[in-house]
């Protein structure tokens, strides 16, 4: 088997899993199931081991997420229960930390933001709210408020550094620790959100960015800091739109329509920022790059 894959057969869970995380330094995995537990394994080589099984979620466990490892090995979970779990590994065993039980429906994501812009996780839930816990001197703050009405699908935050500002020689106020995010909602819309720090809050930053005629699924934004922004959505509508914006007027957002023959469920970007991965509902996962004329094209397509 090639040093890049590896299948884990025998996972342990009782049911389906829903989502499964390498930790920073790919010597970790976490999945989760609709059997209401998480899995700890350690990976070593082609061999892993199932280390811990973390119970306590009331319902099935949708995402799991790993946190920057300068904050620990602090792992975030979040569940059909409503609530978001934190958990942290200390000398060899797993506490939980943290129950954030605010929200009154399904939480059906969680994101850790850039570890530049602080140990901060946004959550998104079906209550239509997103939540924002941050995490500091061993407590958490949170603020939580109203994003989409109908449920809120996802979040993806954007990069810590404002695109362009490495190349400038005076990166100017507000260059580090950028604390923006972009949320997908039933709504079918998408919503970039500030944080503002007269109210300790977050808020819209500019109007909604309109198009998909059916729930967004999921957003994405690139992880890139080149002279533009990018942000994928994949929407039950079957298309996918890659939204650009540039340094020069970095709210002023535009969209590229990538049509699907299938509901497109998941996009994600590499670490480069510069491919786009999607996934459909016919099984399907396609790779994407912008050309030189700026048009995107599928380089790779699998079937699963």
């Amino acid at each position: 088997m090639s040093a890049g894959a590896q299948v884990i057969t025998n996972t342990g869970h009782d049911d389906m899993i829903h989502d499964a995380v390498l930790d920073y330094y790919g010597r970790r995995l976490a999945t989760c199931s609709s059997d209401r537990t998480i899995k700890i394994f350690e990976i070593e080589g082609e061999t892993q081991r199932l280390t811990e099984t973390l119970k306590g979620h009331e319902g099935a466990v949708w995402c799991v997420s790993w946190a920057h490892p300068k904050y620990g090995n602090i792992l975030a979970s979040a569940s059909y229960d409503g609530k978001v779990f934190i958990w942290r590994e200390q000398g060899g065993s797993w506490q939980r930390i943290f129950d954030f039980a605010l929200h009154k429906a399904s939480v059906n994501i969680v994101s850790w933001s850039p570890h530049e812009a602080g140990c901060l996780l946004a959550c998104a839930s079906s209550d239509g709210n997103v939540s924002v816990l941050e995490f500091k001197d061993n407590s958490f703050d949170h603020s939580i408020f109203p994003a989409h009405g109908l449920g809120v699908n996802s979040v993806s935050w954007a990069p810590a550094t404002t695109p362009g500002s490495i190349v400038s020689s005076n990166p100017g106020p507000g260059a580090t620790g950028n604390r923006r995010f972009v949320t997908g909602g039933c709504d079918n819309l998408l919503k970039i959100w500030i944080y503002d720090p007269a109210t300790n809050g977050y808020k819209p930053e500019r109007e909604p960015l309109t198009g998909h005629t059916d729930w967004v699924r999921d957003v994405a934004w690139s992880p890139t800091v080149l002279q533009k922004s990018y942000i994928a959505s994949a929407s039950q509508d079957r298309t996918v739109r890659i939204w650009t914006s540039d340094t020069s007027n970095p709210t002023q957002w535009t969209s590229k329509v990538l049509p699907f023959e299938a509901v497109v469920w998941r996009v994600s970007w590499s670490l480069s920022g510069n491919v786009l991965a999607v996934s459909s509902q016919d099984n399907k996962v396609t790779l994407w790059k912008e050309n030189l004329n700026g048009e995107w094209e599928c380089v790779k397509t699998m079937e699963e």
